[in-house]
């Protein structure tokens, strides 16, 4: 009896595009566990995250934790949905690197959203008070700014564009 490889699915898409609700779908499949990184960076470094600048760097020591915790999963026989947006060649490159050695499949959700569904839903987010972070419309432009879309080679199995045109509750 053969056995089923492990999935690393990754989400690429702008802020409140809809990628925690997917990932929340995703992660309801057997043997499959989610990892959010807004609970972790909230839960972490509390108050500590008040600038885009805090943010990367508070992500980036998140990343030297979890990657080991990531690969020793998909080892283990568990598929990852990492909530962490792999909008960026570098971010999308250390996902990658998560997969070295270990025998398992990845697949990356893109979702396509325009911006003004995002700041739409972002706002509402903003005022629900639900998500762990709060965006001002200045910084969405900024952090946007920095958004790559995946490229062929880059080698990543892309899954058909995903297009979100209903509002999530959250991002």
């Amino acid at each position: 009896m053969q056995k089923t490889l492990t999935t690393l699915h990754l989400l690429c898409g702008k802020i409140a595009s809809g990628k925690s609700t997917l990932a929340k779908e995703i992660a309801a499949q057997p043997n499959t566990v989610i990892i959010g990184e807004d609970d972790w960076l909230a839960h972490l470094f509390p108050g500590e995250i008040n600038t885009i600048e805090d943010y990367v760097r508070c992500a980036a020591n998140l990343r030297n934790v979890i990657g080991p915790h990531v690969t020793a999963l998909l080892r283990a026989g568990v598929s990852v949905v990492l909530d962490i947006p792999a909008n960026t060649v570098a971010t999308r490159k250390w996902m990658k690197s998560l997969l070295d050695g270990v025998p398992s499949e990845h697949l990356l959700h893109l979702l396509e959203t325009t911006d003004a569904d995002c700041m739409t839903r972002l706002r509402t987010r903003n005022a629900a008070g639900t998500h762990a972070f709060s965006v001002c419309d200045k910084d969405f432009e900024i952090i946007t700014g920095h958004f790559v879309a995946p490229r062929q080679e880059e080698g990543f199995d892309i899954r058909e564009p995903f297009t979100t045109n209903v509002c999530f509750p959250r991002d």
